[in-house]
């Protein structure tokens, strides 16, 4: 009498082996008409890679437009290190809010990668837990960021004008900066809802825990867009 494996499957031992590929033209010619998966990757995972893609594509544009704006206008551009400095003590302090602002979300980074360990580990519990603390970091990034739009607002830059210089710096700053906080206050209200969720048992009828790998590959798209536009934004 045969006996059934406790428990649920593994999510890296759920894939079963592949049937033999049949020789020949014929078997080529079965194979193509068949319904064969190519790489076992689940449905979510794959979706979230494509959107990810189109993400990519969208950022990359918005980012080659600034560059091409920044270097085809006469007007002078403004120099970040002056324009995002805060004053502390007395002292000017250059670009202090946003590597604190860097530091959170690289930070925010880590505490997803763990998440991730913790719900291949089946630990739902610690997994929630730090995916908790990641919204938490999501939404520390988020409220400097509106402390930072409010600044410049305050010193008269807008959209369509600028004291400071190039009056196209508002544009790009409030449309690539703003596009960017929006995906990390989408992405921390999709963090919350997956903790909650898993805290709750909500995915145990699946047996494994793979939507907080996906979760976390939109995080760390995100953070990783971050890094690019503070390389090209706040130090060029």
């Amino acid at each position: 009498m045969s006996t059934m494996p406790a428990g649920p499957t593994p999510l890296h031992a759920a894939t079963a082996a592949a049937p033999p590929l049949a020789p020949g033209l014929r078997g080529m010619v079965a194979d193509w008409s068949s319904d064969r998966q190519t790489f076992h990757v689940a449905w979510g995972k794959a979706m979230m890679w494509i959107f990810l893609l189109s993400d990519t594509f969208i950022f990359g544009s918005f980012l080659t437009g600034y560059m091409t704006v920044r270097m085809s206008t006469t007007v002078p551009w403004p120099n970040p290190s002056e324009v995002f400095a805060l004053d502390v003590g007395g002292a000017h302090v250059p670009l202090l809010l946003i590597a604190i602002m860097t530091f959170v979300l690289i930070s925010s980074s880590g505490t997803m990668a763990m998440a991730v360990n913790c719900a291949w580990r089946r630990d739902r519990v610690n997994a929630a837990r730090l995916m908790f603390v990641t919204a938490v970091f999501g939404a520390m990034f988020v409220g400097m960021q509106a402390y930072e739009w409010s600044k410049l607002i305050e010193e008269g830059v807008r959209p369509w004008g600028n004291p400071m210089g190039a009056a196209q710096f508002g544009s790009t700053f409030f449309m690539i900066t703003g596009f960017h906080g929006l995906h990390v206050t989408a992405g921390v209200i999709y963090l919350v809802v997956v903790a909650v969720r898993l805290q709750r048992g909500r995915y145990e009828s699946r047996g494994h825990y793979q939507i907080v790998e996906i979760a976390g590959l939109y995080w760390h798209f995100v953070d990783l867009v971050w890094v690019f536009i503070f390389a090209f934004f706040y130090l060029w």
